[in-house]
């Protein structure tokens, strides 16, 4: 429950920040929201025993790095000029 609270903390914190600098977008916020996600994923970590659910985790930060992949690729085919894509 610890690993959720800080989560959701965290969420919750990147849409009101996000908000009050007038800059929310959807991708900014799965960026920021993944970053959350990987420091709580190590700072909440059991030094002994790992449990299961957090074994199924590693599948949700797999998703959300692709996800990145997608974000980052589509930004910077956005920033290239025309004449430089092959399509």
């Amino acid at each position: 429950m610890r690993f959720i609270r800080w989560q959701l903390a965290w969420m919750l914190a990147a849409v009101l920040v996000l908000a009050a600098l007038g800059s929310f977008s959807y991708e900014l916020y799965f960026v920021l929201s993944l970053i959350g996600l990987l420091i709580v994923t190590e700072l909440t970590a059991p030094f002994t025993v790992t449990p299961e659910w957090r074994r199924r985790l590693r599948w949700l930060i797999l998703f959300g790095l692709v996800g990145f992949a997608v974000v980052v690729v589509r930004r910077i085919l956005e920033i290239l000029p025309p004449e430089v894509l092959p399509w």
